[in-house]
Formats: C-alpha cells, structure tokens, sequence
C-alpha cells in the first residue's frame, strides 16, 4: 500500500465523519465550526508540517522509500504528509461536535 493511498484513505473517513457530524449538529441545533476558523487552522497546521517536516527529513530523522510516495514533494516532504494535519483539521472538530454537551461520567 503507497502512502497516497492510506492517505486518501484517512482523509474520506474524515470527511464523512465531519459530513454527519456537520447534519446532525444543524439538526439537533448544536454549533457547528465555522469556516473561517478550519481554514486558519488548516493553514497552520500545513505551514507547521512544511517546517518542520523538512526539518526533520533534512536532519536524517526518517526517510520515505521513492516507491511508496507519488513523488510530489514540497521541499523535502511529500504530498502526503500534509494529508494528516488536514485530516485532523476535519475530523477533530466534527468529533468536538458530536460529543459536546454529553455527561457520560
């Protein structure tokens, strides 16, 4: 299995978790993340991987084998790094609004 692929695969369950979450919270009257607000973070979070994942492939940390990447590099870091600071930019506040206001104590 190639990177791209797991990848892929986190981002559509993100994405449908967040898809549900998103309907029943209008549903149920429950707030939903803004966009403004995922977009920021969104950003963020892809400039901090940039950083520092290029940082850490230069220093020799680790190293992705040629076959198992697509090839797309930004700087030294593949495309498919930046799928899982996306993924959790989907997924978590999706999780934040489905299990707000529960007292499962």
């Amino acid at each position: 299995m190639t990177y791209l692929l797991l990848a892929l695969g986190f981002l559509a369950l993100a994405t449908v978790v967040a898809l549900v979450a998103r309907r029943t919270a209008r549903r149920t009257g429950r707030p939903v993340a803004g966009w403004r607000a995922l977009a920021l973070a969104a950003g963020a979070l892809l400039l901090l991987t940039a950083v520092f994942d290029n940082v850490m492939i230069a220093s020799g940390l680790f190293a992705y084998a040629d076959a198992q990447i697509s090839g797309a590099r930004i700087g030294l870091a593949p495309v498919e790094d930046f799928s899982y600071p996306l993924a959790a930019v989907i997924l978590l506040p999706a999780l934040w609004s489905v299990f707000e206001g529960r007292d499962d104590r």
